[in-house]
């Protein structure tokens, strides 16, 4: 069988090997990123699908494996926003019973307030929070995996920071610094 007749996608491709080996190495940590910007971990675990499906069909055109990382994330981010842009008409319905909560993998209360806050933010203010300040890109890596400028990243990044620091309160980081030294 020589190369032409090979498929070029698909089971038995000739990258599935080397993509089972990144999805293998990548899939929790593209999933976490998920979870920070939706702050649901089934609905993480969609996007986080989502975005592995258009990585491998995008695989072989994949000529600079060296910025995998960063196009990944990417493509999480904007299957994120894509998500919120179609779903922006599903609203919420009250009923007369409490929605069935899972319970947290132990999670703290502080991750708990933080996963909180950030949650009312804009979908692209979350976005930057969670690409500066979670995954600890620069502003100049985050607006290039936003398509955006530099002047957007800092301001959004302003902006959110703001809502949180009003959301959580003047004692939150004072707090935070006293629980993480006793450790």
């Amino acid at each position: 069988m020589n190369s032409r007749s090979r498929p070029t996608s698909g089971p038995g491709s000739p990258w599935d090997g080397e993509f089972a080996r990144y999805f293998g190495e990548r899939a929790h940590s593209l999933r976490a990123t998920a979870y920070l910007l939706c702050g649901d971990w089934h609905r993480a675990e969609d996007i986080t699908q989502a975005a592995l499906l258009k990585l491998y069909l995008a695989w072989p055109r994949l000529s600079r494996h060296d910025t995998l990382d960063a196009y990944a994330r990417k493509v999480v981010l904007r299957t994120f926003l894509a998500e919120n842009r179609r779903s922006r008409w599903k609203r919420e319905r009250l009923t007369d019973e409490p929605p069935e909560v899972p319970a947290a993998d132990a999670e703290t209360e502080h991750d708990m307030l933080v996963r909180q806050a950030l949650a009312v933010l804009a979908p692209r203010q979350r976005a930057v929070l969670v690409l500066r300040y979670f995954e600890d890109l620069s502003v100049e890596e985050t607006a290039t995996t936003l398509g955006c400028s530099t002047g957007t990243v800092k301001s959004q990044a302003s902006r959110g920071l703001a809502t949180l620091r009003q959301r959580l309160g003047p004692h939150f980081g004072v707090w935070a610094l006293d629980r993480t030294e006793g450790r």
